[in-house]
């Protein structure tokens, strides 16, 4: 159970006091998540989520807020939070920054559907499309700079070829990236996973879990959708979940020419990213909680069919899509 601080009915009930949501009825703690304690609040109006945050970067908060909203009032499927009567949505409760949410409808897809990869695809163009306005700024903490400082403090675990393997790809990221100029920018989810997404057979119910939201490559978070949503157990690429999900991207924001030659660069360090953060919470930076870290393997097993097969081929953007992207540019 996901719940490292529990909480009462009646400190849930007073928490909800300046909300115009309705009366309190139920409590009730949410399994799974390695961060925060999640509970389903339960009014006689509606059904909530009530997240209270119990580590990290705590002063970047207001600018999830701030995303979540801005998001939100583009009518995106993702839950924006819950503001008082006074219009502020981040609170303390049991001395932890809190959040209010909608609750949403939908399961995790397991086993992803054509229709839900395209649906996935689609949103995420349109959200990336409209996130390049986005004011706020929290540089990506997770991107080349960070596996270039971190990579060094597992290759002690692991065995020579996998040093080997780690140590020339972030050597070979840096000089691809530096041959090309700056990536399209914007607003990022930087964690798309399966399990953040809720559907309801191919209705997307929504997208959650935001925290790793940040600003930097676009790209970024379509590496990451196309490593999770389209990856086989072998860890090679899945051509029609991987075409189905570019080609819906592209029909809301078409690629650019040095995003499209970094494709396959991007693809392989987003998988090391997750390589690597998975390792570096085995061997160097527990969970603060008891809670059983994500398995490294995995991600492994993707960047090493990255780095042997590399990647499929490219659709082209829809001619609309070429023309908005060259004039955003």
């Amino acid at each position: 159970m996901a719940v490292f601080t529990p909480l009462g009915d009646a400190q849930v009930a007073t928490f909800l006091e300046p909300f115009d949501v309705g009366r309190f009825v139920s409590l009730q703690g949410v399994a799974g998540g390695t961060e925060n304690s999640t509970f389903f609040v339960t009014t006689d109006r509606c059904e909530l989520v009530l997240t209270l945050f119990e580590q990290g970067e705590q002063e970047e908060l207001p600018f999830f807020v701030d995303l979540l909203d801005y998001l939100d009032a583009y009518r995106l499927p993702i839950p924006g939070p819950i503001h008082d009567r006074d219009g502020v949505a981040l609170k303390r409760l049991a001395d932890k920054p809190a959040l209010l949410f909608p609750r949403l409808p939908g399961r995790h897809p397991e086993n992803p559907s054509l229709e839900q990869c395209r649906v996935i695809g689609d949103t995420l163009g349109r959200m990336h499309q409209l996130s390049r306005h986005f004011s706020g700024h929290r540089p990506n903490p997770r991107d080349l700079s960070w596996l270039t400082a971190m990579h060094h403090k597992v290759l002690g675990f692991l065995r020579q070829e996998d040093q080997t393997l780690m140590k020339n790809a972030v050597d070979d990221f840096e000089g691809e990236f530096a041959a090309r100029g700056e990536l399209p920018q914007g607003a990022l989810h930087g964690d798309l996973f399966r399990d953040n997404t809720l559907f309801e057979g191919d209705r997307l119910g929504g997208i959650i879990d935001f925290y790793n939201g940040c600003t930097g490559d676009l790209l970024f978070d379509l590496a990451i959708v196309i490593n999770d949503w389209a990856t086989a157990e072998d860890g090679r690429l899945d051509q029609a979940r991987h075409d189905v999900i570019i080609n819906a991207y592209q029909a809301r924001r078409a690629l650019t020419a040095d995003e499209r030659a970094l494709w396959p660069t991007m693809l392989s360090m987003t998988a090391l990213r997750y390589w690597l953060s998975r390792l570096l919470v085995v061997y160097v930076n527990p969970p603060a909680h008891d809670l059983t870290p994500h398995d490294p393997t995995q991600f492994r097993t993707i960047f090493k069919a990255r780095q042997m097969y590399g990647t499929l081929p490219l659709p082209e953007a829809p001619a609309s899509a070429a023309g908005q992207s060259k004039t955003a540019r």
